[in-house]
């Protein structure tokens, strides 16, 4: 006897991104890239100051493998502190970066509208919680909470309006591109758009 073969399917528990909303992961590679960048140039400026004091000491050394020896060990410390500080600031920026876009995405699809108060809920959560990790007494980073959740979403309410009227103005111009289409963004659009001009 033979057994009755199952059919199976492929569930798929992938769900169609809402237009507007930014990919976590590119931000966040985004983020550790202009963090890396930040930290770096920040510390590479800061050591010049300890670069003036290697020169005086140069100028009073007469011996020439003094002088190669510490301008050897200048240049290794200011590497390892340049190298240290866009690790640093990578990391940093990463972080919060991924927290930001990943609780903007987060309520986005729990509460079913990509709108102003995703980005403003989602800077503020992410300014406290970062205010919060800040080293520091209880009272100090209690301040920090409240002053990040303040400035985070003070500064996220214009960001979050603007996002919002440039994903309506690239809505408009898919629809004006491709009038029986609905309305799509990103990556497809241009491909779309691009194929259109090609084709006339």
């Amino acid at each position: 006897m033979e057994a009755p073969e199952k059919s199976e399917e492929a569930v798929s528990n992938y769900t169609p991104r809402m237009a507007g909303t930014v990919n976590w992961g590119t931000a966040t590679v985004v983020g550790v890239f202009a963090g890396l960048l930040y930290g770096g140039s920040r510390e590479a400026s800061a050591s010049v100051s300890k670069d003036a004091e290697v020169m005086l000491k140069l100028g009073s050394t007469a011996d020439k493998r003094e002088q190669h020896r510490l301008v050897r060990d200048a240049m290794e410390k200011r590497f390892v502190r340049v190298t240290r500080g866009s690790i640093i600031g990578g990391v940093r920026l990463g972080m919060f970066t991924a927290a930001f876009y990943s609780l903007q995405n987060l309520l986005a699809e729990k509460r079913g509208v990509h709108d102003v108060f995703n980005v403003v809920a989602a800077g503020s959560a992410t300014a406290s919680t970062f205010g919060l990790i800040m080293p520091g007494s209880l009272q100090w980073r209690a301040r920090n909470v409240a002053l990040g959740s303040v400035l985070g979403a003070a500064i996220c309410f214009p960001l979050g309006w603007l996002q919002l009227k440039l994903i309506e103005k690239a809505n408009e111009g898919n629809m004006v591109a491709n009038p029986g289409s609905e309305a799509r963004s990103g990556v497809g659009a241009a491909i779309e758009r691009l194929e259109g001009n090609l084709n006339e």
